[in-house]
């Protein structure tokens, strides 16, 4: 494995029977998986080029076993990585040899519905797709739609505070998510926001909101709900470069319309997602945009005028509307199903996440063309072109360990490239440790001190996924310690206690 986890406790290794049977005791059953063979599954998460096996599985079931599992890891200093379906895209699931792979699976019903208050409580292993389906019989919906909300669960989502085609109207999970339980390390159960729209008091659910694991254990969510709108119609338009496409992305924001979703996909991706799913996309072009504009339907058919101006504008070679639910749903079908249909073109592909101000899509399409001349691998982009947010595909082949490092080094080209141009490492898959080496690129080193201090406050022992997000793990004690630079210490006129 080509990326650096911390050295492994051989303290605990060596105790490894005696760990196992405590947590069968806390979860009994099947709740426990210690057999290399059972534990395979589990040895890496959606990032597929780096594997390592758990120490042990756990998946509990119930609110206390996850506090009693925690508490048990914090008071003889085993270490825990949460996992969800796992699907992260940034190895934030990657189990650590001697440390507890917490399974939050069987945590998968939905609890209640509140449609007046438009509000519905849920557990973390509940589908992203599952809430819609729980509510849609009344003409609601969870807006977040990741392509893999068929898998991904809502407590991965919290974890990475995931985007989807929809995010750029109705926003991340961070802006649907109203409240959650969450297990401390300590084994503490406590309560963050609730079904009411805002808390007073620091924002302690945004801080968790995107955390990957790193503060605590989500065991409850409560999420927004909304109104399905009147009318949802999608455009697809092509374009004969991507730069022509990338302009028209900026120039209809620019014009005070936001879609509901607006994705766009280059050549190679259209090619492959239309021999998948054959959705009618236009083989002839450089690039598609997929524009969805939602609302009354006066107002719907005047955006589609304003966009198809638009459009005509930047040198669109093609515009087709839907005309049906069904036509809309397939425009989309293809876009989501996009990840999986470049597995037919490549044996492998690194997905990267990065966001970048709008204006500067067609140059950055342009360098990271450049950028796959210089490492010869080929790269198809998909991403979320309303809100900036890329996901270039590096094709390469995971049997040729040349191929897996040229690809490593082209992504990290590209995701330096979006934080030149203003942009930043991560819209939505998180850091894990795909970026991990990268947060120097963005953040000082006292950027880093002060977000690993906010990670002592909820855990002081640093046993919460380690090794993920910071690039050097200090310790808490060593983050709290007293620097002195040619044997003064600084500010000498303040007490010390």
């Amino acid at each position: 494995m080509s990326v650096r986890m911390p050295p492994r406790d051989e303290a605990v290794l060596a105790r490894r029977d005696e760990i196992v049977a405590a947590l069968r005791r806390i979860v009994p059953g099947e709740g426990v998986i210690s057999t290399t063979r059972e534990m395979r599954p589990y040895e890496s998460d959606g990032l597929t080029a780096y594997r390592q096996l758990p120490l042990v599985v756990v998946l509990p079931s119930t609110t206390d076993q996850v506090s009693q599992v925690l508490r048990w890891c914090y008071e003889n200093g085993v270490k825990v990585v949460p996992r969800g379906a796992g699907t992260s895209l940034s190895g934030g699931a990657l189990p650590l040899g001697d440390g507890v792979l917490l399974g939050m699976g069987k945590f998968n019903k939905v609890r209640s519905i509140d449609f007046a208050d438009r509000v519905a409580v849920v557990e973390p292993g509940v589908t992203n797709l599952a809430v819609t389906k729980a509510v849609e019989h009344a003409g609601f919906y969870y807006a977040p739609d990741p392509s893999s909300q068929i898998a991904c669960t809502i407590g991965g989502n919290i974890a990475e505070n995931s985007g989807g085609v929809h995010s750029l109207k109705y926003g991340l999970t961070t802006n649907n998510v109203l409240g959650c339980e969450l297990v401390l390390i300590t084994g503490e159960v406590v309560r963050l926001g609730g079904p009411h729209l805002d808390a007073g008091g620091y924002d302690l659910l945004g801080v968790v909101t995107g955390s990957e694991g790193l503060l605590g254990v989500v065991t409850e969510v409560t999420v927004r709900i909304l109104q399905k709108p009147e009318t949802a119609r999608a455009m697809l338009v092509g374009f004969a470069s991507t730069e022509a496409a990338g302009e028209c992305v900026g120039r209809i924001i620019a014009a005070g319309i936001i879609p509901g979703g607006m994705e766009m996909m280059d050549r190679l991706a259209t090619e492959a997602v239309e021999q998948f799913v054959h959705a009618g996309y236009p083989l002839d072009v450089e690039a598609i945009l997929i524009v969805e504009l939602d609302g009354p339907r006066a107002e719907c058919d005047h955006l589609i005028e304003t966009v198809s101006a638009i459009a005509a504008d930047c040198g669109a070679q093609t515009v087709r509307v839907s005309t049906s639910e069904e036509e809309r749903l397939l425009f989309w079908a293809g876009r989501k199903a996009a990840f999986g249909a470049v597995g037919r073109i490549s044996p492998d592909y690194y997905c990267m996440d990065g966001t970048i101000p709008r204006a500067k899509l067609p140059y950055v399409l342009q360098r990271t063309r450049e950028l796959s001349a210089k490492y010869a691998l080929r790269c198809a982009n998909v991403f979320h072109a309303g809100d900036g947010n890329l996901h270039p595909l590096i094709l390469y082949d995971a049997n040729d360990p040349d191929e897996l490092a040229r690809a490593e080094a082209f992504g990290a080209d590209i995701l330096r490239l979006c934080v030149e141009v203003g942009g930043v490492l991560t819209g939505e898959h998180g850091v894990g440790v795909e970026k991990r080496d990268l947060m120097p690129t963005m953040f000082s080193e006292i950027d880093l001190n002060q977000q690993q201090r906010l990670k002592c406050a909820f855990d002081q022992k640093g046993l919460l996924n380690p090794g993920k997000v910071f690039p050097v793990l200090n310790s808490c004690a060593e983050l709290g310690r007293m620097h002195v630079s040619a044997g003064k210490l600084p500010f000498p006129d303040i007490p010390r206690f």
